[in-house]
């Protein structure tokens, strides 16, 4: 039988899938064998996987060895800061969620932070994400900012997206009618594909006519696999984040894959058999993420958008939900421990020990919580963390855990690599390609014809 005892990995997160086996949660968790059967099945997969990276056929798995590009996005993005009070980010889906990921790790849209890059003293813009198109939120954000010190970046792989364009559109339209036109071509900044010729690109062309700089898109790499491209990297550069170490996580993960020689050690395998094991074995149709750290509270929304999109074809496919602990431990645990047995938790724990202010010892004791004397918040959410796995355990309910010593560009570069790689081989294994989106094309083509009515 295959092994299907994980090795010991020297990436910067240790996952455990034993709250998911017959062994601790009984009849409604995949027995050895079961999770042996798939991890099996997988083994062509991860035989394809690391023929595709020697042979440079998938781009994302090389993106972590390149630095090149990473000169032109700070260079570009320096120049767009000059004189900068906010810089506003224009892209949806994963032109969006990558970069918003980055940026929380940052600090971005945490109270009273504003950056956790210990490396990064100098003032920066702030950072402004508008992602969903509302026309009430952008004529507010618009009216709010000061558009003379006010920067903008605009993603669009195909240049064609209808709510991108719809935010640029309006935007320059009040910028005109500021009496700043003149001044367009400093305050944008555009990433899209190269120029094709025979193929039409609205932002490349609209923002040309304007004289705004171009980065160009990798086109190997769109959406929701994006963030590890100057996509995601922007922000992240825009937040003081060190890229080049996002990337170098990333890499860690792709050196365990070119060194794995059957699934088993390897840890995106792992977590693709059992996803898959447990919903095909055990009728698990939900997948929980759920972080306890602030900084990853974007993670689980673009963890969502990867595991639906990629996944959710031909009848196929999990539904996966964000959570953050601790506040869903209040919102949402009920369902997972008490509700139907079809759900499935990934808790992801950042090591939080004795981090925080201390309690005080009189003043727990007045408000009935003695035992919370002398201890740190951080040692509070370290309970949590564990109690809800061992909740999760005790009810007979599935749970993978990761944990996370230091949570930095390393980590973060290297649980994005992970969970794209898990979701590339979970595809493989349920004979799907998990790099297209055709229900989302016609919801987009429907839209066009509806407006061009």
């Amino acid at each position: 039988m295959t092994q299907t005892v994980p090795v010991v990995s020297s990436t910067p997160y240790r996952q455990s899938i034993a709250g998911c086996l017959a062994g601790a949660i009984g009849e409604h968790g995949l027995t050895e064998s079961e999770l042996g059967w798939w991890l099996e099945k997988l083994a062509p997969a991860l035989h394809d996987l690391k023929a595709d990276y020697a042979s440079g056929r998938l781009p994302l798995l090389k993106i972590a060895e390149d630095t090149s590009d990473l000169d032109q996005a700070e260079a570009a993005l320096d120049t767009l800061s000059d004189g900068a009070e906010t810089i506003v980010f224009f892209g949806t889906g994963g032109s969006g969620l990558g970069g918003q990921t980055l940026a929380q790790l940052g600090g971005w849209n945490l109270p009273g932070v504003s950056c956790c890059s210990e490396g990064s003293r100098r003032n920066r813009p702030r950072t402004r994400f508008y992602d969903n198109l509302d026309p009430l939120t952008l004529s507010a954000g618009l009216a709010r900012l000061n558009l003379a010190k006010t920067r903008f970046v605009v993603t669009s792989k195909s240049g064609g997206t209808t709510e991108t364009l719809a935010q640029l559109i309006a935007t320059l339209a009040v910028i005109k009618d500021a009496g700043l036109e003149s001044h367009i071509p400093q305050m944008f900044l555009g990433v899209t594909e190269p120029d094709k010729p025979g193929k039409p690109n609205g932002l490349r062309a609209l923002l040309g006519s304007f004289s705004v700089p171009m980065l160009d898109h990798h086109t190997g790499i769109g959406g929701r696999f994006s963030c590890l491209t100057n996509v995601g990297l922007i922000p992240a550069l825009a937040r003081g984040l060190d890229a080049r170490k996002i990337r170098a996580g990333a890499r860690e993960v792709v050196d365990g894959l070119v060194s794995a020689s059957f699934p088993a050690a390897f840890a995106p395998a792992i977590g693709a058999a059992t996803a898959v094991g447990l919903s095909k074995e055990r009728g698990i149709r939900t997948l929980v993420m759920m972080p306890y750290n602030d900084r990853l509270g974007r993670f689980s929304e673009w963890y969502v958008q990867l595991w639906a999109e990629s996944l959710g074809k031909g009848g196929e496919g999990t539904t996966p939900v964000p959570a953050l602990g601790p506040v869903d431990q209040h919102s949402q645990l009920q369902l997972f421990m008490d509700g139907p047995r079809e759900i499935a938790v990934t808790v992801l724990r950042v090591a939080s020990r004795g981090q925080g202010p201390v309690l005080d010892a009189t003043m727990a004791a007045l408000a009935g919580q003695a035992f919370l004397g002398g201890k740190t918040v951080g040692d509070v959410v370290d309970a949590q963390a564990h109690a809800i796995t061992e909740a999760l355990t005790q009810a007979g309910r599935p749970v993978r855990t990761f944990d996370v010593e230091t949570l930095d560009e390393r980590s973060m570069g290297a649980l994005l690599m992970h969970f794209m790689i898990e979701t590339i081989l979970a595809g493989r294994l349920l004979g799907l390609d998990p790099f297209d989106q055709p229900a989302v094309e016609l919801a987009k083509t429907l839209t066009r014809e509806r407006l061009a009515r």
